[in-house]
């Protein structure tokens, strides 16, 4: 195991994790952090066809600005987490959360397709400041699977922002157009940036902090991308992520312009498949109490897989029904891997938690940005290319934690 030496000292100091009301507040922010990307690509998701008539734009063009949200997110956490690594924690996201309000705001101004994809890489990467901070703080506080077992908790919060953000979306929809969304997600922003400013303590004292400028950022960037296991559970959360990525890109126009189903049906089979993946990471904390991470992580992935397979002979059959459950199942089995794979991951490098957060959140929106143009540039007007593309992340992921990330 390829391991980094504490910043400072032999045995730093280490800030005591919160109990009672303080934890369950922690919780909530933490978990508000991390939804910010949920947030940002799902919320306009049901807008997705209003946008491409309002801005005259193709299909493919109105999902370059989930790749390029997507892009903003991996560079804001592979900026951000080493500097929280020198700097702490408070002051990187209470920078990040606050442009993030402004930024929604210019999306929400945008005159044209190509307009709107460039604000929204400024976008995601002021939201990725905040979530890789996010998981950093967990990491400062927890360990082994007590770290997992408190990123499936998280997914408890994560996960309602997937399925509030579709049904405010339709709610804006029905009041007005889909500017009215960015200027939500920039209201959003605000409460966040004064939430942040109030509760959020700080987990890196100085004497854990990292020094030496960017000759130690670099040599603690190759130590992380020159240990096997680590780059293997981040490239199997990034694969997954593609898959995940690949249905929020194409469910919309799947199951709306293919299968026919209203704005109102999409958003309750979008919420349903947000709640399969709440409801399992919760099943996934109760398990931890009896098995390893890394286990659960393979069966969550076995279980995509099979899932996958089932969404391609829907898509193939044209049978709506099979392919809306066979998602249900695979947005579900996500509530384990996450977790699991987050916590496998940043639990070989506790020296420098932010580094490895960044690098593990930057692979997985790297990996995952290339899903939303295959989706779109593919072919419209079949369930097809979502299903190829969601099937064929379940298999590569599971195929590297088997071989990249194979423990000796």
């Amino acid at each position: 195991m390829s391991k980094i030496a504490a910043p400072t000292g032999s045995a730093p100091e280490r800030v005591a994790a919160p109990s009672g009301r303080a934890a369950l507040g922690l919780l909530v922010l933490l978990g508000s952090l991390t939804a910010i990307g949920p947030l940002s690509l799902d919320t306009y998701l049901p807008a997705l066809p209003e946008m491409t008539r309002d801005l005259a734009a193709s299909q493919a063009q109105i999902q370059l600005s989930l790749t390029t949200c997507l892009i903003g997110m991996a560079l804001g956490q592979l900026v951000t987490g080493p500097l929280s690594d020198r700097w702490g924690r408070r002051l990187p996201v209470l920078v990040g959360v606050g442009a993030y309000a402004l930024l929604s705001l210019v999306c929400a101004l945008a005159p044209s397709a190509p307009a709107l994809a460039a604000a929204r890489f400024f976008q995601g990467f002021a939201g990725g400041m905040g979530t890789v901070v996010a998981r950093a703080v967990v990491r400062d506080l927890y360990a082994g699977r007590a770290a997992a077992k408190y990123f499936s908790r998280l997914v408890l919060v994560f996960g309602l922002a997937p399925m509030a953000a579709p049904a405010l979306g339709g709610l804006i929809l029905r009041l007005g157009d889909w500017r009215g969304i960015f200027v939500a997600l920039t209201v959003i922003g605000a409460l966040l940036a004064v939430a942040v400013a109030w509760r959020l303590p700080e987990t890196l004292p100085a004497t854990r902090r990292a020094t030496g400028g960017l000759a130690a950022t670099a040599a603690a960037g190759r130590a992380l991308i020159t240990d096997r296991v680590y780059l293997g559970y981040a490239l199997t959360q990034g694969l997954a992520f593609a898959g995940l990525f690949g249905y929020l890109s194409g469910s919309s126009f799947v199951l709306q312009d293919v299968f026919g189903l209203s704005v109102g049906a999409f958003t309750l089979v979008f919420g349903v498949n947000a709640l399969a993946f709440v409801a399992v990471g919760q099943l996934n904390a109760r398990l931890l109490d009896r098995y390893d991470p890394r286990p659960l992580l393979v069966a969550g992935l076995v279980i995509g897989l099979l899932a996958g397979l089932g969404v391609v002979t829907g898509a193939l059959l044209d049978a709506p029904p099979l392919v809306i459950v066979a998602l249900f199942v695979l947005l579900g089995s996500l509530g384990m891997v996450m977790p699991n794979g987050t916590a496998l991951a940043l639990d070989r490098h506790a020296a420098h938690a932010g580094t490895a957060a960044a690098l593990l959140g930057g692979i997985q929106a790297v990996v995952a940005a290339g899903a939303a143009p295959l989706v779109g540039l593919a072919g419209e007007g079949s369930a097809l290319p979502m299903a190829v593309v969601m099937s064929g992340a379940a298999a590569g992921s599971l195929l590297v934690v088997l071989t990249l990330a194979r423990h000796r």
